[in-house]
């Protein structure tokens, strides 16, 4: 008995051609190797389909290259070496290939004051791009920390000197000892300034040449510009030390913004960046919320 060849319906031609975009799949399951570690991710993966008359393209095709990333440190090199096969395998039906990664950077944070520490997670993105030879690579992060609103410290300072003022504006001689333990009661500070769990959005376009992922040094340059990062395994001391920074870094989420905005123009493998900041208000129903980019 003769076996029969299996049917190709992707080589058939279909009437009222049209070229598309873009085609592929999302949401496909893959382990990656970054910075020596093993971490489970998402990828996109797809092409143009610029042969008008070609019904589809080669989805396994593109689903089996992704292999390469298995056991390859993923950098520039290997994101340009797999979507060269993408257009390799997908000769005269396509010229232009992207993917899309996307995994948490898990980092570990030590404590403000005490020995303590703990692992923080960062939710990371990779989109890289090809067309002919034009290369380039995006980058993509979410950012917690927290803010504590200029405006808010200013009107509980008021009300706190109101209340000393009541407390002890008739004494003739004001007595330290009795400030000092007035100021340790809720009496003494009768408001405190809101503050809000806040995350800062982060898109950055490698330059040419580039090859490294530079993920933790992009972080940790935003973290350090914001001050006030939140924190995993803390102690009393480390809590303490917290509000500290809080209140000696109040900022509205403009201040953020250029903030990050000024220490991103510092990373000299960038060649352009786009800024998102949102402030989960605690006064407000809705979101502060303030953007910023370079050479976008």
């Amino acid at each position: 008995m003769t076996s029969l060849s299996l049917p190709d319906i992707a080589a058939q031609t279909v009437p009222h051609a049209t070229a598309l975009e873009w085609v592929g799949m999302c949401g496909i399951a893959l382990p990656v190797v970054f910075e020596q570690q093993r971490v489970s991710a998402v990828a996109d993966a797809g092409v143009s389909l610029d042969d008008a008359q070609a019904r589809g393209i080669h989805m396994s095709r593109l689903y089996l290259a992704l292999k390469q990333l298995e056991s390859a440190p993923l950098d520039c090199s290997a994101l340009r070496r797999l979507l060269d096969s993408f257009l390799a395998s997908h000769t005269g039906l396509s010229n232009r290939a992207s993917v899309r990664i996307a995994f948490n950077h898990l980092l570990k944070r030590s404590a403000l004051v005490s020995p303590l520490a703990g692992w923080k997670h960062y939710p990371v993105e990779i989109k890289a791009h090809l067309s002919g030879e034009m290369f380039h690579v995006e980058l993509f992060m979410d950012i917690a920390y927290s803010s504590t609103c200029p405006c808010s410290a200013a009107l509980a300072r008021q009300l706190i000197q109101e209340s000393f003022a009541k407390r002890f504006m008739d004494e003739s001689a004001v007595d330290p000892k009795a400030v000092l333990s007035w100021l340790g009661t809720t009496e003494g500070v009768v408001a405190t300034p809101h503050s809000q769990r806040s995350r800062a959005r982060l898109q950055v376009r490698l330059g040419e040449g580039a090859d490294a992922l530079p993920f933790t040094a992009l972080i940790d340059a935003a973290e350090q510009a914001l001050g006030t990062a939140v924190q995993t395994a803390v102690k009393r001391a480390d809590e303490q030390a917290f509000a500290l920074a809080n209140g000696q870094n109040l900022m509205f989420c403009e201040d953020a913004a250029r903030r990050l905005h000024q220490a991103l123009r510092q990373e000299e493998q960038l060649s352009g960046f786009h800024i998102r900041v949102e402030h989960a208000e605690s006064l407000h129903a809705h979101d502060a919320v303030a953007a910023s980019q370079w050479r976008w």
